[in-house]
């Protein structure tokens, strides 16, 4: 059977994964959309200070949901090496981790409250964000419990279910921010703390329903843990943190790294700022779609490695890969061809329109090596290989896109876009070193099962 053929059938069984996956994380970015529609229409400064919070809060999570990763990659391993007592082991250690992690993210932030002015916000903004910060960090834990649960789900080939008790979650923040930032109902007009209450109960309230999912379900019963309050072996929590550390650290890496390069647009000027703003948000958007194919192949190649078939590896991170250029080349064209309708769907302005066009130009250019890179992780990640491809990332977003970027935008006639031609320099050093890494990995894991 040639690798074409079994990529394709591979491909079947890694989107019927994937889709509910991505469908997920992008439910995920409309809750926070949701927060600031309806935040917005309080006022400009409630807005502004549950855009701080949220951009504070954006480390611990992305930095959590990295640390986190490895439950799905241990679950996978134990699913499909037929070991349902180690899966058990997964969950009860992911689930601790999970905790104990939230606890300490809960308490950095509340101790970092009074460091807050120096993040250069105005007096307004850093007093009116203070206790909706304060109520997200604390849903925080029940997050990461959530994501520690759906993992283990997904790895043992139950994603839907997560993906609904989730969706149900996003529509009950939105009907607790109608009762609580407007006062409906009988219940008093909180404005933006009323949404920091309405992101707490419903991230309890999915927390609750998936972790009822798990304990209650028929199939997962031989896989559920033994003896929940037996944590002399730490084994499993060893094998977690040496995958999940680094995996944080480059998501950390990217992040920070996308993030430097906002604080340079803003150095640029407003209009700079506000058409990076609108280009990074539709990229963001679209980058949800090979993330959940990232993802599901981290569980598949996971569960090949468990069953001990290592022909299975590279079918099914080449049909991966395949079917993530073959999307990102379709978003490419949509961004190159609409793009100025796309930009002038958030703002009328004419500079910033017409800057936003170029930007998505280069965020159609961007997506694809993109998408190559995240993909590479996933699988390598679910290789148990997260240390090369942490380095490959620090490197490739740090010592190559910023400076590239700076240099480009600051001192050449390109201007602001030079930020983004060294988004997709650092990308695509990142995804050539990504695919290397991981076709050495295939071919020695090959070798060695031979």
């Amino acid at each position: 059977m040639s690798l074409l053929t079994r990529s394709l059938q591979e491909n079947r069984r890694t989107l019927a994964l994937a889709f509910p996956i991505a469908a997920g994380n992008a439910g995920q970015m409309l809750m926070g959309v949701a927060d600031t529609v309806m935040v917005g229409k309080v006022g400009v400064i409630p807005l502004a200070a549950c855009a701080f919070a949220n951009t504070v809060l954006a480390v611990p999570f992305v930095f959590g949901f990295g640390f986190l990763s490895g439950v799905s990659v241990r679950a996978s391993h134990a699913f499909g090496a037929g070991k349902a007592a180690s899966a058990g082991e997964v969950l009860k250690w992911g689930c601790a981790l999970a905790l104990v992690t939230g606890l300490f993210m809960v308490l950095l932030i509340q101790c970092g409250i009074p460091l807050l002015p120096l993040l250069g916000q105005s007096p307004e903004v850093n007093r009116a964000c203070v206790n909706f910060l304060i109520l997200c960090a604390w849903s925080i834990i029940p997050v990461f419990l959530t994501s520690a649960a759906k993992s283990y789900s997904e790895a043992l080939g139950h994603p839907w279910e997560p993906f609904w008790i989730m969706m149900g979650g996003v529509l009950l923040n939105i009907f607790l921010n109608w009762v609580f930032i407007y006062g409906n109902l009988g219940a008093p007009a909180l404005g933006l703390e009323g949404a920091g209450v309405a992101t707490l109960i419903s991230r309890i309230v999915t927390m609750l329903g998936v972790i009822t999912f798990i304990s209650t379900s028929r199939d997962f019963a031989s896989y559920r843990p033994r003896n929940l309050l037996d944590f002399r072996d730490g084994k499993e929590i060893r094998s977690l943190i040496k995958i999940g550390l680094p995996a944080g650290t480059m998501h950390l890496a990217e992040v920070g790294g996308f993030s430097f390069g906002s604080i340079m647009m803003g150095w640029a000027g407003v209009v700079p700022l506000a058409a990076h703003q609108i280009a990074i948000t539709c990229a963001a958007t679209i980058f949800m779609i090979p993330l959940g194919v990232s993802q599901a192949v981290s569980v598949r190649i996971g569960q090949a490695r468990g069953a001990r078939i290592p022909g299975r590896f590279l079918p099914i991170a080449v049909g991966a890969q395949t079917v993530v250029i073959s999307l990102m080349l379709i978003s490419t064209l949509v961004f190159v061809l609409g793009g100025h309708w796309i930009a002038r769907a958030f703002v009328s302005d004419p500079a910033v329109v017409e800057l936003t066009t170029k930007l998505l130009l280069m965020a159609g250019i961007f997506q694809i090596v993109d998408g190559i890179q995240i993909v590479c992780s996933g699988a390598l990640r679910g290789f148990e290989d997260t240390r090369v491809p942490m380095l490959i990332g620090i490197f490739s977003y740090w010592a190559v896109a910023l400076p590239v970027s700076y240099f480009l935008a600051f001192h050449t006639s390109v201007g602001p876009v030079g930020v983004w031609i060294g988004f997709v320099v650092g990308l695509w050093v990142a995804a050539v070193s990504l695919v290397w890494r991981l076709w050495v990995r295939i071919a020695t894991a090959s070798k060695t099962s031979k």
